[in-house]
């Protein structure tokens, strides 16, 4: 077969149909009309001599044969843009595209100030931050969608062989409660008077709460006989819930530096117990790395892989980021 039976336009076309469920849709995302998306799908079936869309349901289902060519046409687009951005990386930072992905608590919290730290020393590359589920981060990565990630999740078996996977910081997890609770006079208390506080909690499906629990549960706390009062779905709204006094609750360090600095929050240690997540910085060694990916990896990731709390009165804890010797030289 001398010619390709398809372009890059039809294989885009296929692409936002599948994604958007119907053929107006697809053509509203692409900004074309519906006659000209209709007249690509009917001209690529001609040229392939297989149909790719079953037209019997209400919406657009894609036969075995256009499941295929999706699969194929995703790592098509997706070189395609890998491509570009290679050409681009010839002008030495003087442009281009950093893509960074986080899970949720990094995304929001840490993955801003490094990303602004990037852009005052590089203001000409276009920075995206794609916040995500640890699982949809990194299949992400694995299909060459994101340059980079940060997470506090496993990643899924079935990337684990494809994804290089590196120890970046350990992510602690304090024990928060409310200014005016009786505990909140005390820096420490016992394992036992833990079973005594009402708890706010993130779903118990999440990434974190799973954490919590695994490491609680390592250091002899029994976590059914924890009284988790209410399950919210975002860590501002379970600090915004202990702020008012509905309870204590488990938050990443990262997310409360703000609350400790103005004394809203009180940290308070469990004796013998540390709640530690380990943080990953996780890319595809097989994919182009861009030079901005390099820059980012090798000046901006080693400022921040490690916290050091300070006290600091009765303003409880500060944080304060510490240039480490980071892991990362062999990304």
């Amino acid at each position: 077969m001398s010619d390709l039976p398809f372009t890059l336009d039809q294989l885009r076309i296929l692409k936002a149909i599948a994604a958007e469920g119907s053929f107006k849709r697809a053509a509203d995302s692409l900004y074309v009309s519906q006659p000209a998306v209709s007249l690509q799908v009917q001209n690529l079936e001609r040229q392939l001599d297989v149909p790719l869309f079953d037209r019997g349901g209400r919406r657009a289902q894609l036969t075995e044969a256009g499941h295929l060519l999706l699969s194929y046409g995703d790592r098509i687009l997706s070189l395609c843009q890998e491509t570009c951005r290679a050409i681009e990386d010839l002008q030495n930072l003087q442009g281009g595209t950093l893509i960074v992905g986080a899970s949720q608590t990094t995304g929001t919290y840490l993955l801003p100030r490094m990303l602004g730290l990037f852009r005052q020393q590089y203001p000409d590359v276009a920075v995206q931050l794609h916040v995500h589920s640890t699982r949809r981060t990194a299949w992400s990565v694995a299909n060459g969608q994101i340059d980079l990630a940060i997470i506090g999740g496993e990643i899924p078996p079935e990337l684990q062989d494809s994804l290089e996977i590196v120890p970046y910081a350990e992510d602690e997890l304090a024990l928060v409660l409310p200014v005016f609770h009786p505990f909140s006079r005390m820096a420490q208390i016992e394992r036992d008077d833990l079973y005594r506080l009402q708890f706010i909690a993130l779903d118990s499906q999440s990434t974190i709460r799973k954490v919590i629990d695994q490491v609680l549960t390592r250091c002899g706390i029994e976590t059914r006989r924890l009284k988790v009062e209410m399950e919210l779905n975002t860590i501002e709204g379970i600090k915004n819930a202990v702020q008012a006094g509905l309870g204590a609750a488990f938050v990443s360090i990262s997310a409360i530096e703000k609350e400790l600095q103005m004394g809203v929050l009180h940290r308070v240690r469990i004796e013998g117990v540390v709640v530690n997540r380990t943080l990953s910085v996780i890319i595809n060694p097989n994919r182009y790395r861009s030079k901005a990916a390099e820059a980012f990896t090798q000046e901006i990731l080693p400022q921040f892989s490690n916290y050091k709390a300070s006290d600091k009165g009765n303003a409880g804890e500060v944080l304060a980021l510490e240039p480490t010797t980071s892991p990362l030289g062999s990304l």
